[in-house]
């Protein structure tokens, strides 16, 4: 059994600095108005909270929360 990742992207107020990269597991991009955005695949719905709980530890606020691509809808 295969299980497919959906892919999540995920925007926070700030520039956040590229080495948190590694732990969120995900790709950091900074865009212009300020914010960075995290996208990458997310497991399931544990990984999912797991990484809400690493936005909340670090302090930052969060803005959205976006499927994206393939696997991101049933």
């Amino acid at each position: 059994m295969t299980e497919e990742m959906n892919r999540y992207e995920l925007r926070v107020e700030g520039h956040l600095d590229q080495h948190w990269s590694t732990w969120f597991g995900l790709t950091l991009t900074h865009e212009p108005d300020g914010t960075t955005t995290l996208r990458g695949p997310i497991a399931d719905q544990a990984d999912l909270h797991g990484l809400l709980g690493k936005i909340r530890d670090l302090g930052a606020t969060l803005i959205s929360i976006n499927p994206v691509g393939e696997g991101s809808a049933d």
